[in-house]
């Protein structure tokens, strides 16, 4: 059956909102569809001392959204704790392959969309002349709260890239399926 993927204002929402959340939207979604069916021992692997799971990779995409509605919504700066609670995520690496180890796609699932309500809930007064509000990176990087909600979803398509790589061509075939 075919689909309707055009991307359009979602209702509730300003137009450039909208169809700003109706990229979020799609972007999750193939998000969940490449990682539909993965167990918790596939969503650890990763592919050495360098490389981040999946799961990682799920919560780093939890992570920058959370971290973008700081900035954009709260107009400051993770706290102390707030660094403590989401910092092994957003920066990956070994913190994070720590920190998510024996998660089920469930739980993720649920992060993922605890984030993404409160999002949706933050967005949804905002008029369009909102996203050209700005402010600074860490780094010093002037930008605008459009260029920063892109960057969520471009962030995800990004990762998931690294998902479907994983889970195509480097996750390790389970002994039952391997050919003899």
């Amino acid at each position: 059956m075919p689909t309707d993927d055009r991307l359009r204002p979602t209702p509730g929402f300003t137009p450039e909102i909208g169809t700003l959340v109706s990229m979020l939207a799609y972007t999750r979604h193939t998000t969940l569809t490449a990682v539909q069916g993965l167990t918790p021992d596939q969503l650890d692997w990763s592919a050495g001392p360098r490389g981040n799971s999946i799961g990682a990779l799920l919560a780093h995409m939890a992570a920058v959204e959370w971290a973008y509605g700081v900035a954009t919504f709260e107009d400051r700066e993770p706290t102390a704790q707030e660094k403590t609670e989401w910092g092994p995520a957003l920066r990956l690496g070994a913190a994070a392959r720590d920190r998510y180890t024996g998660w089920t796609l469930e739980q993720y699932e649920a992060l993922l969309a605890q984030v993404r309500q409160m999002s949706l809930r933050r967005l949804e007064p905002c008029q369009d002349s909102w996203l050209d509000r700005e402010f600074t990176l860490i780094d010093g990087t002037r930008v605008n709260f459009r260029w920063a909600w892109f960057h969520v979803f471009e962030d995800e398509l990004s990762h998931r890239g690294q998902i479907l790589l994983i889970r195509n061509h480097l996750l390790p075939v389970p002994m039952a399926a391997a050919p003899h």
